[in-house]
């Protein structure tokens, strides 16, 4: 492991998941324990989007921003709301030149599946329709999340192909959760890694499926038999981290369906280590999502 990541282990608080109401409230104490992030180089706007129901969400928009990203938080589809996000999608709004649009879904165990994708479709359409007034050309949308968020935005991107919905510039994918079977040597290997570990991601699906396998693959992108016709996508995995194997998987497949694919692993790392911003493999992780961001969506 990174040592400037190793050092930081012991300070994380024990946690199973067994109260999501509780986890909510350590996740976000841990969210506001991040450096705050400078956005004075951007406006931030909370607006609501219209739908069955509204959906809120947080706009950065840097000054300059040519194209934009909906974006969904992690945090196992049980916790993460826009402030908790806040740190990360202000960053990435800094690094890539781009519109960040944080996406407050409905969460887990109260809203479970297909609720979170719901929500994250709706603003991907509002985004769409509302191009103009963001600054943007419809040609220049991109979907992205990390962890939880990155398996909503794979499988927003697959639903907007599927209804010939949006069109999706480019998929940014970080630790993205993808199969809920958790058969791969990583899901079924990493079960005392830290934070995030096997006994963990099987609470996160259980409280998103409601206890069920998922029904189709819009709940769990790795069921997808057929990946043609997707975005692009950056996929970024942890080398300690149980999503590993499904999300480098994910990838190659995406690449044997003809989609154009960058994959990062990084050495080192375990899930949401990237919010240790003293480390320096952490601020290139965040460094790269903005640059892959900004290449995608032809960002001067």
């Amino acid at each position: 492991m990174d040592p400037e990541l190793e050092a930081f282990i012991a300070l994380f608080p024990v946690s199973t998941l067994d109260d999501p109401i509780a986890e909510r409230e350590t996740f976000a104490k841990l969210a506001t324990s991040v450096p705050r992030p400078d956005t004075s180089a951007m406006t931030v706007e909370d607006r609501t989007v219209p739908g069955e129901p509204d959906v809120a969400i947080r706009v950065y928009r840097p000054h300059e921003a040519q194209g934009a990203v909906v974006w969904l938080h992690g945090g196992g589809w049980v916790m993460g709301n826009l402030d908790t996000e806040h740190p990360w999608a202000a960053r990435l709004a800094e690094a890539s030149g781009a519109v960040v649009i944080s996406v407050n879904y409905r969460l887990a165990p109260e809203n479970p599946f297909p609720a979170a994708l719901d929500d994250a479709y709706t603003v991907l359409e509002w985004t769409a329709e509302n191009a103009a007034d963001l600054g943007v050309t419809p040609d220049r949308i991109a979907i992205g999340g990390h962890s939880a968020g990155g398996g909503l935005a794979a499988a927003t991107a697959l639903r907007a192909r599927d209804e010939h919905g949006p069109r999706i510039r480019f998929q940014l994918l970080n630790q993205p959760g993808l199969d809920d079977r958790q058969e791969t040597w990583s899901a079924r290997t990493f079960t005392d890694t830290p934070w995030v570990n096997r006994a963990r991601v099987t609470a996160m699906w259980h409280y998103y499926l409601a206890g069920r396998p998922a029904p189709s693959y819009y709940a769990a992108p790795a069921r997808a038999t057929d990946l043609s016709g997707l975005p692009p996508a950056y996929v970024a995995t942890a080398e300690l981290c149980p999503n590993r194997d499904e999300d480098i998987d994910y990838a190659v497949r995406l690449l044997q369906a003809g989609v154009s694919v960058e994959l990062h692993q990084w050495p080192g790392t375990f899930h949401g280590s990237q919010a240790i911003l003293s480390a320096e493999v952490s601020r290139r992780q965040i460094t790269e999502l903005g640059d892959a961001l900004r290449r995608a969506l032809q960002i001067a």
